[in-house]
């Protein structure tokens, strides 16, 4: 489980396409101590297992589900991360529960800036309208790794706002219109779409 507050940007240093997987090595830099084989790291908000480690240097797999229905499988070398460790048993709790189990891909629609400086920031993301149904106003959302609270869900698509910190921070600064980024939405979301959606027929069935 992970909490969305990014802890390093990180570089990817290669990428190897085989034919049923793809190996990607990326340096962990400050936040590679106590980071084992087998432990879970965010990477763009994706959960990838370390499978090898040289130094600060950290091989992850991707199998190809994973490269299709994520923007994983377009990361090339030298493309920046938002990385963060899994989150341990009584840490403090930033963000939101986030999985790493991302549920699709939306594509930056536009950003505004606004304010003195433009500091005022809002982006707007354009994605599938089942995903989009699935957010509320005020509620949580994840891009790339990072733990954001939506403005306006749209039918297709939401916003977001962003503070210059987590600009500084964060890969999200280096967006620009058509990027595609991974989004997940809020596990709480998921749970309530799946009940409506078992509970809801038989309700409607049984009123008529």
């Amino acid at each position: 489980m992970f909490t969305g507050i990014v802890e390093h940007v990180g570089r990817i240093e290669s990428v190897e396409r085989l034919s049923d997987l793809s190996r990607f090595v990326i340096d962990l830099g400050p936040i590679s101590e106590g980071v084992g084989l087998g432990d879970s790291i965010a990477v763009a908000g994706c959960c990838l297992t370390v499978t090898r480690i040289e130094g600060t240097r950290f091989t992850f797999e991707a199998i190809q589900e994973t490269m299709e229905k994520t923007r994983v499988g377009g990361l090339a070398e030298g493309d920046g991360v938002n990385l963060e460790r899994a989150m341990s048993a009584g840490a403090r709790f930033d963000g939101h529960i986030v999985q790493g189990h991302v549920d699709g891909t939306g594509r930056v629609r536009r950003f505004d800036r606004e304010g003195e400086g433009g500091h005022d920031v809002e982006l707007h993301i354009e994605c599938d309208p089942d995903l989009a149904g699935q957010l509320v106003d005020k509620g949580s959302v994840t891009i790339d790794g990072v733990s954001l609270t939506v403005v306006k869900v749209v039918p297709d698509g939401f916003h977001v706002a962003l503070i210059p910190h987590t600009l500084e921070v964060t890969t999200l600064s280096a967006l620009e219109p058509g990027d595609v980024v991974n989004l997940e939405v809020d596990v709480f979301g998921k749970y309530v779409k799946q009940y409506l959606d078992r509970v809801l027929p038989g309700m409607v069935a049984a009123a008529r």
